[in-house]
């Protein structure tokens, strides 16, 4: 099974992919991120190229379309300037997923506290935490999981982290060609 990591960061996510063996991709802008993944994978999947860590932005990855089974966004599209750039950065990541393959992704959401963010216009919100997020709310993924071609594979869930902030797990499944009629 292949896996892509888009917006790997430093690879916390990959630890237990390198480890089982799994084909792991992984993408992140960030130079010193792709380099610590890099060094990970030497440890842990020494077989691996280094070619499957590219430094590049998910919305703008060289990675050939449908190329994993396991697409993981975890914490990187709430950082979206705005709708535009969220809808670019998610397009890229799904573009990735093969037909019928998981989509797992982790962002910041509204849900469960919406009384205590503060809109800021264009869906960017400020926490309680004091940071500023691109956050979405459940219609807003029900609707995006419809217009991909997602179907959910378990419901939306939200982590409310002690009145700072809520964390949303999304989990969809790619439909094939002929299961979308």
């Amino acid at each position: 099974m292949r896996v892509l990591d888009a917006g790997c960061g430093r690879g916390r996510n990959l630890v237990f992919f390198l480890r089982e063996g799994y084909e792991v991709l992984a993408l992140d802008p960030d130079p010193a991120a792709i380099e610590a993944v890099r060094a990970l994978a030497r440890r842990l999947a020494p077989s691996l190229p280094e070619a499957s860590f590219r430094q590049e932005a998910v919305d703008a990855s060289s990675f050939p379309d449908g190329c994993a089974d396991v697409v993981l966004s975890n914490a990187v599209l709430h950082f979206a300037r705005d709708e535009a750039h969220f809808l670019a950065k998610l397009r890229g990541a799904w573009r990735l997923l093969m037909p019928g393959g998981l989509f797992f992704c982790r962002l910041a959401s509204s849900i469960g506290m919406e009384s205590l963010v503060r809109p800021l216009g264009g869906r960017r919100f400020r926490l309680p935490d004091g940071t500023e997020r691109f956050l979405a709310d459940e219609a807003f993924l029900v609707s995006l999981a419809a217009e991909l071609g997602g179907a959910l594979l378990d419901p939306i869930k939200t982590t409310v982290v002690q009145g700072q902030r809520c964390m949303t797990t999304w989990v969809l499944r790619k439909r094939s060609a002929g299961q979308l009629a």
